[in-house]
């Protein structure tokens, strides 16, 4: 060995880390080469989350049998999707068909802002939407209309094989972990991510049902058209942390804009649901939720940024639940605590934390 050599812990060390950097760009590759296919089983397995977090609760309240428990759970969390998806689609169909209409409507909604902000801003907004073509928008909204039946009836597919195996898999892991040990660690971890999961996917459904709620009376008195659907857009865009809730009222302000032909519903809009939105985010959702999930606000962002580039719009609503399933796992690995502490808000890690009705 030549003096000039690098030592045998440095060349381990650099393996080390070309090994990781190599793992790490192939599984990035691999969710962005195979989201048609992670999605949909991600918002399953979210689903299935939801569906066990109520029946739990059924059980609870009621005594009732496991089984019954289940297919209330099923019923109820499915027929909200479908509810979702028919609106939404329904009304991104209708839309289309009358998008002509706002593009005759755009010159005069133009020219009511320029009051508020002035000319300069006013030509930027002219020259950059005017080009848009709205004809294409109602063709991609019908395609996205398409897409979410499709992905709705494959959700439900895997919801429904998950929740018939839910009771067998315990048995399951803890035979294929080969050691009771082994399988008491994998059932604390998946202990530790449903409970998690649970909270945050339960708290948030029913924050943004308020919000949604709140809005969608909003909306329906000023008399907004497809009311509806932006009341759906609002329960769906609050699940995305920090910009989520601005363009909840953004969207239907914009819309206000166009339909009336005073500033008035528009400063409702921006205003009343903008306050609604500030206050619920500020006060209720961290009174809910409190420290429970103990993600750092910086790896949040991260999170956001990272999911929706490797997934687009439906991995900024996954950003949170997935970056807490990596922080549990993290934890509960020796060699990854230092990487889930930085991870963390506070530095310190929960031990897994089982529910009181965990099957």
């Amino acid at each position: 060995m030549s003096p000039n050599d690098p030592p045998a812990q440095t060349k381990l060390k650099l393996s080390v880390v070309r090994d990781v950097v190599i793992v790490l760009t192939l599984v990035v590759l691999g969710l962005y080469a195979g989201s048609g296919f992670l999605i949909p089983l991600t918002m399953a397995l979210l689903v299935n989350v939801l569906i066990i977090a109520l029946s739990d609760r059924v059980i609870s309240a009621t005594h009732a049998p496991v089984w019954l428990a289940n297919i209330a759970g099923v019923t109820v969390v499915l027929a909200g999707l479908f509810m979702i998806t028919y609106i939404v689609g329904s009304q991104a169909t209708q839309f289309a068909r009358s998008v002509s209409t706002y593009e005759n409507q755009f010159d005069g909604a133009v020219n009511r802002i320029t009051g508020l902000v002035g000319n300069d801003v006013t030509k930027f907004v002219r020259d950059n939407l005017i080009s848009i073509d709205m004809a294409s928008v109602g063709r991609i909204l019908l395609g996205s209309a398409t897409s979410m039946l499709n992905q709705f009836l494959l959700i439900s597919l895997y919801v429904a094989f998950l929740m018939a195996e839910r009771l067998a898999f315990r048995k399951k892991l803890q035979l294929a972990a080969g050691n009771t040990k082994t399988g008491a660690e994998l059932a604390s971890v998946l202990d530790a991510i449903s409970f998690s999961l649970q909270r945050y996917v339960g708290v948030k459904t029913f924050i943004s049902l308020v919000t949604a709620g709140i809005s969608y009376s909003v909306f329906r008195v000023l008399g907004l058209e497809y009311a509806e659907t932006w009341a759906v857009l609002t329960f769906a865009l609050n699940f995305i942390p920090s910009i989520g809730s601005i363009i909840a009222v953004v969207f239907p302000a914009m819309i206000a804009l166009v339909q009336f032909e005073t500033i008035g519903p528009f400063l409702v809009i921006v205003f009343g649901c903008g306050t609604i939105q500030f206050l619920i985010g500020n006060f209720l959702d961290p009174a809910l939720l409190g420290r429970s999930l103990n993600m750092s606000t910086f790896l949040v962002i991260l999170a956001l940024t990272f999911w929706t580039t490797v997934w687009g719009l439906i991995g900024a609503f996954l950003s949170v639940p997935l970056t807490v399933c990596i922080l549990i796992i993290f934890s509960h690995i020796p060699a990854l605590r230092p990487v889930a502490i930085l991870m963390s808000l506070d530095g310190r890690l929960a031990e897994a934390v089982k529910p009181s009705q965990t099957n």
